[in-house]
């Protein structure tokens, strides 16, 4: 029997309530197998960056309960919060999100040096998940010196230094061709075959297909 690693029940996110509200999502439930690969797939505005937003502990919803691992986040202070997204969450954007004046390395570094993890071993992670997404060459290099696949395996690998159990990728193909959107994806199909559980958010349909699972949501509801 498999465990749920992400529990979500009637969760609602409502903005401007009263007469005007806008309900970016309309009582959603949803189940997520740990070592799960799922897609949740939308066109712009459905919510599904709302919900990615959600289930990563970015936002918090208007109502509804969510079980990250067991835990129920409503229940966390926001200290709390960022420590669960520390430990399990590795966040992929689209915008890849590197400091422009540190070289590669350092910008794998950079969130476990919040994390306060000893230099020498804050070294080690980074340099091996450097290694794992194909760039060993490349530590040294600046963001301004790298093609932007390249920028997406080095916030790869800052996303998965860490070792979290859960990588959310947030259309993490969306602004590369085409040889470097499968090579992102190759390298997310192998952190599965390790284990990790994937939520992929995407509006594209061959992407998509790439998951073992997907979720379609609409106006902020999912749909069949």
């Amino acid at each position: 029997m498999m465990e749920n690693i992400i529990t979500i029940r009637n969760i609602y996110k409502i903005y401007n309530e009263g007469d005007s509200e806008v309900r970016a999502l309309n009582g959603i439930s949803m189940d997520v197998d740990k070592g799960e690969f799922v897609a949740i797939v939308g066109q712009s505005g459905s919510g599904k960056s709302t919900l990615m937003n959600t289930l990563g502990c970015l936002d918090v919803p208007t109502a509804g309960e969510y079980l990250l691992d067991g835990e129920n986040v409503e229940d966390l202070s926001e200290d709390e919060l960022s420590e669960v997204r520390n430990r399990k969450i590795g966040f992929i954007f689209q915008g890849f999100n590197l400091v422009p004046g540190l070289t590669a390395l350092e910008n794998v570094e950079l969130p476990l040096s919040y994390r306060r993890i000893p230099r020498e071993e804050r070294r080690e992670l980074a340099e091996d998940a450097l290694q794992r997404v194909g760039l060993g060459r490349r530590m040294r290099h600046r963001p301004g010196q790298m093609s932007g696949g390249q920028q997406q395996r080095v916030a790869i690998a800052r996303a998965i230094a860490a070792r979290p159990p859960i990588i959310l990728a947030d259309e993490p193909t969306g602004n590369l061709d085409t040889k470097s959107g499968s090579a992102v994806m190759e390298i997310l199909h192998g952190l599965h075959q390790e284990g990790k559980t994937i939520l992929l958010i995407t509006h594209d349909e061959a992407i998509a297909r790439q998951a073992q699972r997907r979720i379609t949501i609409r106006d902020g509801v999912i749909v069949p």
